[in-house]
């Protein structure tokens, strides 16, 4: 059976995201270099993949899939094994608690810390343009509302969907790892249920070989 590909970089941050699943799963795969850096998402062959000129794109046989969260559900689903079952969908209850915080990584983790991540190294290095403090400033309120709420969970469970590691704890590791790397990382020292939890992420050997090729500094 050939690999899966992924088209895109490592760096991506919804590159990575599929990676670690590809890991965690123990599958066989291609990354297939797409330089967003030089806008090879907008050449034609690539936009036959992904008709928006994003990355990533999964090809399996003749199957291509785009968006970085239902490529990853895909992948989990399609390796899923007694060992590893990372969408916990044998077990209904077990699997909406995933859901939930899959929900909760999107809409309310996702658009209180990008902020600072595009603010402090996304935007000033690929469009060169000056951190706007005051977005950074605002995002750091909504984000610390987040966290609290995140710390008040994990206080109760090791994990967010319950006491086994899921893909809803996965789906957070992209952007987190780069907001790490601006001057607020700090911040997670003042909840440590969360920082705990995230030391452990960082911990796994699918995260430490995906984060490999990804930049600490900027």
């Amino acid at each position: 059976m050939s690999p899966v590909k992924v088209f895109g970089r490592a760096i991506s941050t919804n590159v990575s995201r599929v990676l670690v699943c590809l890991e965690e799963v123990g599958a066989d795969y291609e990354l297939v270099t797409v330089d967003f850096l030089a806008g090879e998402q907008n050449s034609p062959e690539h936009v036959e993949r992904n008709p928006f000129g994003k990355i990533p794109a999964l090809q399996d046989g003749d199957l291509v899939l785009f968006e970085s969260r239902a490529i990853a559900k895909y992948i989990l689903r399609k390796y899923k094994s007694s060992e590893v079952d990372l969408l916990r969908e044998s077990d209904i209850g077990e699997a909406a608690l995933v859901d939930v915080w899959t929900e909760v990584e999107a809409h309310q983790y996702y658009p209180a810390l990008s902020p600072i991540v595009f603010e402090c190294i996304i935007f000033p290095i690929m469009r060169g343009v000056p951190t706007n403090q005051q977005v950074v400033d605002e995002s750091l309120e909504k984000l610390k509302k987040v966290l609290e709420t995140y710390e008040a969970r994990l206080s109760a469970s090791r994990y967010l969907a319950g006491d086994f590691l899921s893909f809803a704890d996965l789906n957070h590791f992209p952007f987190t790892y780069y907001f790490m790397a601006t001057p607020y990382a700090s911040l997670f020292d003042a909840y440590p249920h969360v920082k705990a939890w995230w030391e452990g992420l960082m911990s796994r050997p699918s995260i430490k070989k995906i984060s490999a090729n990804m930049p600490t500094k900027f």
